[in-house]
This record gives structure tokens, sequence and C-alpha cells, in this order.
């Protein structure tokens, strides 16, 4: 745990959430439609577990986002507690990857969670093919 609070994270917060890698358990999921930023931790307790079909108490990252995407919290289960960060662009739009439109959630790689916080479009990325092991 760091400065952040989040799992992996780097303390500062500048770098956000940069040093989760690839190797650790936790895993991101991101929440597709707009939701009200008004929300606190139980309602987006609730959201991650009816619409994302996970459960929120699994140390997983759920992130949430506003209709206009300048705006994204991300909840999580911190051994004794739920933490949420939140943060605000005062300029500019976070750029979310293209899902199928019957889609209600993608799990994103830790890495695409920290390109998409420091500013990067997500629809746009090209990855190289790469051998990749299954979870499991």
């Amino acid at each position: 745990m760091t400065g952040l609070g989040l799992p992996g994270a780097l303390p500062g917060a500048g770098a956000s959430l940069r040093a989760l890698d690839e190797t650790t358990s936790v895993r991101v999921w991101l929440h597709v439609a707009a939701t009200d930023m008004r929300c606190g931790f139980d309602r987006l307790a609730m959201l991650a577990q009816t619409v994302l079909g996970q459960d929120p108490l699994s140390g997983h990252l759920f992130v949430f986002h506003n209709r206009r995407s300048d705006r994204l919290k991300i909840l999580y289960w911190d051994r004794d507690g739920y933490v949420l960060w939140y943060k605000r662009l005062e300029e500019g739009v976070f750029k979310f990857p293209r899902v199928a439109k019957d889609a209600s959630s993608l799990e994103l790689r830790s890495s695409e969670l920290a390109m998409l916080l420091d500013g990067i479009d997500l629809s746009s990325v090209k990855r190289c093919k790469r051998y990749r092991r299954k979870p499991g």
C-alpha cells in the first residue's frame, strides 16, 4: 500500500497507478456506461456487483466515469474498508477503448489504466502481437 492507498501505486500521485504491473493479481474493470459522479462507496460497490458481475470486496479496481468523460472514480476494497480515488480533469477528456454496443464492462490491463490516466487515447492504441499467458 502506498500514499495513494492504491495497491502498487507510486507515492506522490503524479504517476497515478503506473506501478501496477502485469504480474499483480489485481484486475481492473471499467464500467462502460456513464456513472453519476455523486455516487459514493455503497452505490459504486453495488454497480460493481450487479452491473460488472464482480465482487466489490475482491481487491480489484473498479473504474467509473461521468457522461462528459472528464471525471473518473476508482473504487477498491483495502483489507478493512473501501477506498475511492477521484480525478477531475481541468481540461480535456479521458479516451476509453472501443467496446461492443451491448457490453457493460471491459477488463483493462494495468498498463492501459496508466495510459488512460496519462491522457493517452486507448481507442487508437495498437499493440504488437505478443505471447500472453492466460490467467488461471
